[in-house]
């Protein structure tokens, strides 16, 4: 049994799918994929992403504003707590930081992930937490703001071994996407490989980052047992056992129940 940590139903072409979503998890299943988290990237397409799941209860779902969504309209910490109550809301985000493409907006990106983060600690429930080109400010904000009350994931990582350490010492998981599984990410495969089995998860981020052998293709959950075979090679284990872990990572990390036997 596999988890799909993060993924974005709502932004898949459903109308490429046979059966639609129903499709998409029939797939997923084939795979070994049982379990999928349905992030949020605004306020706005939330009731949406809640009626698409609500037939499936394998899924669940977050509620936050992206840091790259700057035409979104800002979050209040008493919207988010608000929302966050809301049936299968799991987490907090996607929330964090994105300066590859907006580092013009830092200061708006630090304010929203500030409220963020003390949504998250009023509900009590994990953050889900983007960083791109913003190593030091997410570190210095998840500290300075209490994340590690709370916890959560360092989602799709791109970063290093040394970054990892400081996630996990704030209370957080980390996730791997396709990614890792790429010629180039050597600093991230290193960081796969040396994770501590407690605090391991997998995802597709699908429809974006599909792994090899889809490279380039719109992504699909099924794929994460892709990413989940490459990082069970990367660290001398089998792909069952790999499956295991980051399924209870997932189930506890997020205050799910394993299904009945």
């Amino acid at each position: 049994m596999l988890a799909d940590s993060h993924c974005h139903l709502d932004r898949l072409d459903l109308t490429r799918v046979a059966d639609g979503l129903a499709g998409v998890l029939a797939a997923a299943k084939a795979q070994g994929v049982t379990r999928l988290l349905s992030v949020a990237t605004d306020l706005e397409s939330g009731p949406a992403l809640a009626r698409l799941i609500e037939p499936y209860s394998q899924i669940a779902r977050s509620v936050g504003v992206h840091p790259g969504e700057d035409r979104a309209r800002p979050p209040t910490v008493a919207e988010l707590v608000a929302l966050g109550q809301e049936s299968r809301v799991v987490a907090i985000g996607e929330t964090g930081l994105d300066y590859h493409y907006g580092a013009d907006s830092a200061a708006r990106q630090q304010d929203w992930f500030r409220i963020h983060i003390a949504a998250a600690r009023q509900l009590s429930k994990p953050l889900i937490v983007h960083s791109r080109t913003a190593r030091e400010d997410t570190l210095r904000l998840l500290a300075e703001e209490g994340a590690a009350e709370v916890g959560g994931v360092l989602h799709c990582f791109t970063e290093d071994w040394a970054m990892a350490e400081q996630a996990l010492e704030l209370n957080f998981y980390v996730s791997f996407s396709g990614i890792v599984t790429f010629k180039n990410a050597k600093p991230i495969q290193d960081a796969a490989r040396r994770m501590p089995v407690d605090r391991l998860l997998v995802e597709t981020d699908s429809p974006y980052l599909a792994p090899i052998p889809h490279r380039g293709k719109p992504n699909q959950p099924a794929w994460v047992r892709h990413v989940a075979e490459f990082v069970a090679q990367l660290r001398g284990q089998s792909l069952e056992q790999i499956a295991a872990i980051t399924t209870a990572n997932y189930l506890r990390l997020f205050g799910l129940q394993a299904e009945a036997a």
